[in-house]
């Protein structure tokens, strides 16, 4: 490696990995950590690539090294952080997270610290947290898309489509699309659920759920057939809803009854 600088080294690395050789850029770092185990440029790249492919504890160990050496430094905080909470150790991707909006008040820091909030379960300061990001970002997605599905599980529908109405007024995925569709069906807003579950259905077609409540919406306005085509639809991906289909079918006010389980199978196949 001759008289490569730590700095020469990452440049290298960075370029390999980026180039698809993900082998020889972990084979870079790990020589240059072998000459200088303290490097925390080695450590931190040598982490993020390691996160990159999934390899959690590896990825854990080199970080930790690397803010042992550079504890204020904000981006390896932030790294810390992802990989602690990809651990399941919320406490410690908090601590992290906190200490590098400590260092360096960003907007994405904020977004990582609520989206562990998040996932920990702690629901009072997940929601101050989105709350707090959609109050200075008024057209953030996720939050509103978040604060919408906490909305929904706490039973307040109409707080629940306001934010998810916000959240899908730009590009959104599936899931926000698949909630909103939810939130409208149990409200009883068929005409806005179909639309949300047939939005779901376009923008991921594989998605059997949208299909099989995009059912029961239709079924529920009185349009048993163009149920039934929702219903293959969800029977063709997954086969196993069978019998929540074959329930929704004889539980509806506009439902039929189906007394041949063998029968609904064909008329489901086509």
């Amino acid at each position: 490696m001759g008289k490569q600088t730590a700095e020469d080294i990452v440049r290298r690395a960075a370029a390999a990995f980026n180039a698809g050789q993900a082998d020889e850029a972990r084979k870079l770092c790990e020589q240059g950590l072998a000459r200088s185990p303290r490097e925390p440029m080695l450590s931190h790249l040598l982490a993020a690539m390691l996160f990159a492919q999934r390899d959690i504890a590896t990825a854990r160990f080199h970080v930790e090294n690397s803010i042992h050496v550079r504890p204020d430094n904000a981006p390896a905080r932030l790294l810390a952080g992802r990989i602690a909470r990809a651990a399941g150790d919320f406490s410690a991707a908090l601590s992290h997270f906190d200490r590098a909006i400590a260092l360096s008040p960003q907007r994405d820091l904020f977004v990582e610290k609520a989206r562990t909030l998040d996932q920990a379960g702690l629901r009072a300061a997940a929601r101050e947290a989105w709350a707090a990001i959609l109050k200075v970002i008024p057209d953030h997605q996720e939050a509103a898309g978040r604060l919408g599905r906490l909305a929904f599980e706490d039973g307040e529908l109409a707080k629940a489509a306001a934010h998810l109405e916000r959240a899908t007024a730009g590009e959104a995925p599936a899931s926000v699309w698949f909630d909103l569709g939810v939130v409208r069906q149990d409200m009883r807003d068929h005409d806005a659920a179909e639309a949300a579950y047939r939005k779901v259905l376009a923008i991921a077609p594989d998605h059997a759920e949208a299909a099989l409540n995009l059912g029961i919406v239709l079924q529920e306005k009185g349009a048993p057939d163009r149920a039934m085509d929702a219903y293959a639809t969800a029977y063709r991906l997954r086969p196993d809803m069978f019998g929540a289909i074959a329930m929704a079918l004889t539980s509806a006010p506009h439902g039929r009854l189906w007394l041949d389980a063998e029968e609904l199978r064909r008329a489901l196949s086509g």
